[in-house]
């Protein structure tokens, strides 16, 4: 996760420091907001133990970290590529998160 969130952070810096625009400040709003649906997500998974739930709020997670990428990638190729890793982590979580449900129904 150390790697990831400083991937995450460079990647948000890089169009932080860009030139002001609509797409980067869509690009911000969604940054933070899947920030807190990731937050949230361990919240679901592991406190609440509501597998199914968690794995909805994952593809949330997601399409969210998808729609990011691409408004990133208008702003600063960078630091969209930068974000790959994390929706492949993303991906990765949701198969274990889809398999931890079907196991525990």
């Amino acid at each position: 996760w150390g790697i990831l969130y400083l991937l995450l952070g460079v990647g948000a810096a890089r169009i932080y420091l860009a030139p002001p625009s609509t797409e980067r400040s869509k690009g911000l709003n969604l940054f933070v907001a899947q920030l807190i649906v990731n937050f949230f997500w361990s919240l679901i998974f592991f406190n609440a133990q509501a597998f199914g739930f968690a794995f909805l709020w994952l593809q949330l997670l997601w399409l969210l970290i998808v729609v990011m990428i691409f408004l990133f990638s208008g702003v600063d190729k960078l630091a969209a590529l930068l974000q790959i890793p994390y929706l492949l982590w993303v991906t990765f979580a949701g198969y274990l998160n889809y398999g931890v449900w079907q196991l525990n129904p």
